[in-house]
C-alpha cells in the first residue's frame, strides 16, 4: 500500500491498484478544560498532523498518543489517530478511533469518509459506500467531491457501472473549478470505468478531459496513453508516454512509460 499527498490536507491511499482519498481534519476543535493542559494537547496534535503529511507516521502517532492523554476527548484528535493507524496497517484501531471520532462529533464527514476507505482496503464494498454515501450527503462536508469520487471507485469495483459512472459525474459537478487535481481524478475515475465498460472513446474523453484539469499530472497522462493505445493511436500514445517521463521520477510510473515506450518502438 502506498500513500501520495495530492493536496494540504487530502491524502491517498493505493491498494491492489485502487486509489481512494482520505481527508486529514486541520482544525482547531477540542474539548474545553484545563486551559494549559489544552494547549498542550493541541500542540502535540498539530506537530502529529505535520508529521503525517511528511509521511513520518511513527513520529505522528507518537506525537498524537501524547495529545489523546492530554485531552481524549477531540474528534478532531481521533480522526488523526484513525488515519495514522490506517497507514500502519492497523485498521482495527483505525476502526475504533473514527468510531470515537464520530461519536464525539456525530456530523463529521470526514471521519465518514476516511472510515469508508479502511473498508475499500479491505474490499467491504457495501460498508464503504454506506460511509461514502453518509460523507457526501453531510451538507456541512465542504468536499464531498472526495467522497463521490471514492464512491465512483467502490461502485466500479462491484461492477455497478452506471452508479460509478454516476458518482463521478456528480463529483465532478461539485468540485469547485480550482480543485484541478480532484477534478482531474474524477475524470480519470470515470474514465476507468469506462474502460472496464470497454466503451474507450468515452474514456479517452475523459482522460482528455483529466490532463486539461491538471496539467502536470503524470498518471493521467499514463491513463492517457493507455486509452490510445486501445485506440490504436499509436503516435499519440507515444507522446502521451513521453510525457510522463518528463513530469515524473516515480520509480512505479516511469517503469510503466518505459515500458509501453519500448514495446511502441518495437
Amino acid at each position: 500500500m502506498n500513500r501520495r499527498r495530492t493536496r494540504r490536507g487530502v491524502m491517498t491511499f493505493r491498494s491492489a491498484g485502487l486509489l481512494f482519498f482520505l481527508v486529514l481534519t486541520i482544525g482547531t476543535l477540542s474539548c474545553a478544560g484545563n486551559k494549559e493542559v489544552k494547549k498542550q494537547a493541541d500542540a502535540s496534535r498539530r506537530l502529529g498532523e505535520s508529521y503525517y503529511r511528511a509521511g513520518e507516521f511513527t513520529h505522528a502517532l507518537e506525537e498524537f498518543v501524547k495529545a489523546e492523554k492530554l485531552n481524549s476527548k477531540d474528534p478532531v484528535l481521533h480522526n488523526d489517530l484513525g488515519l495514522v493507524y490506517a497507514e500502519k496497517g492497523d485498521y482495527e484501531q483505525a476502526f475504533y478511533h473514527f468510531n470515537k471520532a464520530l461519536k464525539l462529533k456525530p456530523r463529521y464527514p470526514e471521519a465518514q469518509n476516511n472510515m469508508g476507505v479502511v473498508y475499500s482496503i479491505l474490499k467491504q464494498w457495501d460498508r464503504a459506500i454506506e460511509c461514502y454515501d453518509r460523507a457526501r450527503s453531510d451538507l456541512l462536508y465542504r468536499t464531498p467531491h472526495i467522497a463521490l469520487i471514492n464512491l465512483g471507485v467502490a461502485y466500479r469495483e462491484k461492477e455497478e457501472y452506471h452508479r460509478s459512472v454516476e458518482s463521478f459525474e456528480e463529483a465532478i459537478k461539485v468540485a469547485p473549478e480550482q480543485a484541478g487535481v480532484d477534478l482531474a481524478n474524477a475524470y480519470r475515475g470515470l474514465g476507468h470505468t469506462y474502460m472496464a465498460m470497454e466503451d474507450h472513446e468515452d474514456a479517452l474523453a475523459s482522460f482528455q478531459k483529466a490532463v486539461e484539469k491538471a496539467p502536470d499530472f503524470a498518471a493521467a497522462y499514463y491513463d492517457l496513453g493507455q486509452s490510445y493505445l486501445k485506440l490504436q493511436s499509436f503516435e499519440k500514445a507515444l507522446y502521451a508516454f513521453n510525457k510522463v517521463l518528463t513530469l515524473t521520477s516515480d520509480p512505479n510510473l516511469t517503469e510503466k512509460a518505459e515500458a509501453a515506450i519500448t514495446e511502441l518502438q518495437r
